[in-house]
């Protein structure tokens, strides 16, 4: 039964934080002006980045969540929020339309600036709930 539980709150969590990219991603992009450039993606991943650093901090070091809500907030929620299969949709059509230097601007900052984000989650985190 637990696990049919956990299957659900997952399930849950994963339609949310697919709806919630959908809108906060193209809300941005929307706000951005741009068609060159996928400012909503990157800013889900960055903003999935930093909730992931302050609730693994939380669990971490709190044992802040029960399982059926860190399955539902962090493998489904934060797990469809953010679009790491699209980063690499984007990535990969930035360098078939030739844009070798906005791919590695994109693929690069994403990664370096996401881990910084990680690292300030959790910072933030310790600072809050010290």
């Amino acid at each position: 039964m637990e696990t049919v539980i956990r299957l659900c709150s997952i399930g849950l969590g994963g339609f949310a934080g697919a709806v919630l990219r959908y809108l906060v991603s193209g809300w941005v992009q929307n706000r951005s002006g741009s068609i060159a450039f996928p400012f909503g993606t990157a800013a889900v991943n960055l903003v999935g980045c930093l909730l992931i650093g302050l609730l693994t901090f939380l669990v971490e070091t709190r044992s802040f969540l029960s399982v059926e809500t860190r399955a539902f907030l962090l493998i489904g929620l934060l797990g469809s929020f953010t679009t790491f299969s699209t980063f690499g949709s984007e990535t990969l059509l930035l360098i078939r339309g030739g844009r070798i230097d906005m791919a590695a601007l994109y693929a690069g900052g994403q990664v370096v600036i996401g881990v910084c984000m990680v690292w300030l989650g959790r910072l933030l985190a310790a600072g809050i709930w010290r």
